[in-house]
């Protein structure tokens, strides 16, 4: 069901080709997703309520849900239901403000009349998505709203596909936790056109906003490609992906469920093992087999498993394995080692890292805190998850007095006509002796 690559005796000179990522072409996608925004830009909800149909399958009586809808699902909440909403809100929320909020920087004064401090602004308005897919991910909400709130983003819009069972309305546990959170702004609208909605506004119905976020399809990625500069986004999400880096203290059935829990995503999901234990390979095997047959997506995951994306990496240590996985740079992270937390440490390249057998990856998906939009397709290697500071842009703020700029004013004028640019000299020139 998963193939071996055994690297044992190789050491290649770019490790980042070891596991190929699934072939997801952006690229394809992008000639219906222009005509899709070009039509949403220019005939508005007629637009959005043609895509419905033709997409989702069905056309809701109100694109934007009515607020008696949202308190209407969060009231027929199950108690243990809202209990596990509240708690991941909880959790996820004191994470954001004990670790992540950043406040404006002290001033620097660089000389008498002279001094630069930062100031810490949010984004004033974002559209947050979240699909609607192989599975209504209602975490997704907790995951993109906390981080907004906590940034101090003043208005903040949802945006979820209708779904035809439930009357033209997203799913309504997505529905209740915007009631939970707060957030009366939700829209019945699915796929590129939801994000094009966002990026340009639709008069009467949705203003746009300056940034967009949440993870969706490709023809989601593909809008956000398109768009992106008309409307900051946070990035272009591929499939899922984990790799565990575990040797033979492992746990087999732990890492077994671990890998078929990503799988389980998307049949482009990928998931890999890599270990220096050939032992623990085998009976991750002999684990899977069962497992697999047992759970309810069964051919969803052996597609996933079974496909190119994902992989048992044979490795001659540790060393080597933590080279492997620097190289995939991988969405999530698990280290299932003798000790653990100094081999996590060792990591560069990871959207998270789960350290040791009882931080499994979908406790991140839920509960744990940390935030699961996480980069992807190796993305990790120069970027971060979602999170407050996603939200909030740096601002610097220059405050020079005439003292200031008396001493710096010679070695800017030639600064300036070095590069040319005689204007900017004549900027300092003619503020001397004012």
């Amino acid at each position: 069901m998963i193939r071996t690559v055994d690297l044992t005796d190789t050491d290649p000179d770019d490790y980042r080709t070891i596991v190929p990522r699934a072939d997801v072409d952006v690229d394809s996608a992008m000639t219906a997703v222009v005509d899709v925004c070009h039509q949403v830009r220019t005939r508005g909800e007629q637009a959005l309520r043609e895509f419905s149909a033709k997409f989702d399958h069905v056309e809701p009586e109100s694109l934007r849900v009515p607020v008696d809808a949202l308190a209407r699902a969060a009231e027929e909440l199950s108690p243990t239901l809202r209990s596990a909403f509240t708690e991941s809100i909880r959790r996820r929320r004191e994470v954001c403000e004990e670790a992540e909020l950043e406040t404006s920087s002290a001033p620097v004064e660089l000389a008498p009349g002279a001094e630069v401090s930062q100031r810490i602004i949010p984004v004033e308005r974002v559209g947050l998505y979240v699909p609607g897919g192989f599975a209504p991910l209602a975490s997704s909400v907790i995951m993109n709203v906390v981080p907004a709130q906590v940034a101090g983003v003043s208005s903040i819009a949802v945006a979820s596909p209708p779904q035809a069972e439930f009357g033209g309305l997203p799913h309504p546990n997505i529905l209740a936790l915007c009631e939970i959170l707060g957030i009366d702004e939700v829209y019945a609208v699915g796929g590129a056109q939801a994000i094009a909605m966002f990026a340009y506004g639709v008069p009467d119905l949705c203003p746009r906003v300056d940034m967009v976020t949440g993870p969706g399809n490709v023809f989601v990625v593909a809008a956000k490609r398109h768009l992106r500069g008309v409307v900051g986004i946070d990035s272009e999400a591929g499939p899922t992906e984990i790799a565990i880096l575990a040797d033979q203290t492992a746990d087999p059935r732990f890492v077994a469920a671990d890998l078929m829990s990503q799988a389980e995503h998307d049949p482009l999901a990928a998931a890999v093992l890599v270990t220096d234990s050939p032992q623990l390979a085998d009976r991750v095997r002999e684990e899977l087999e069962p497992m697999v047959a047992a759970t309810l997506h069964t051919d969803r995951i052996r597609t996933s498993l079974g496909s190119e994306q994902s992989a048992i990496v044979l490795v001659r240590d540790i060393d080597q394995g933590l080279a492997v996985v620097d190289g995939y740079g991988s969405e999530h992270l698990e280290i299932q080692t003798a000790d653990a937390e100094k081999v996590a440490a060792r990591v560069h390249n990871a959207g998270a890292i789960f350290v040791g057998p009882w931080s499994p990856v979908s406790l991140g998906d839920y509960s744990a805190g940390s935030t699961h939009v996480l980069p992807t397709a190796g993305s990790a290697a120069y970027s971060s998850g979602l999170s407050v500071r996603s939200f909030m842009k740096a601002v610097h703020v220059i405050h020079y007095d005439k003292q200031g700029l008396d001493q710096l004013s010679a070695p800017v004028e030639a600064f300036a006509l070095a590069e040319n640019l005689p204007g900017h000299a004549n900027a300092i020139t003619v503020r001397r002796g004012r």
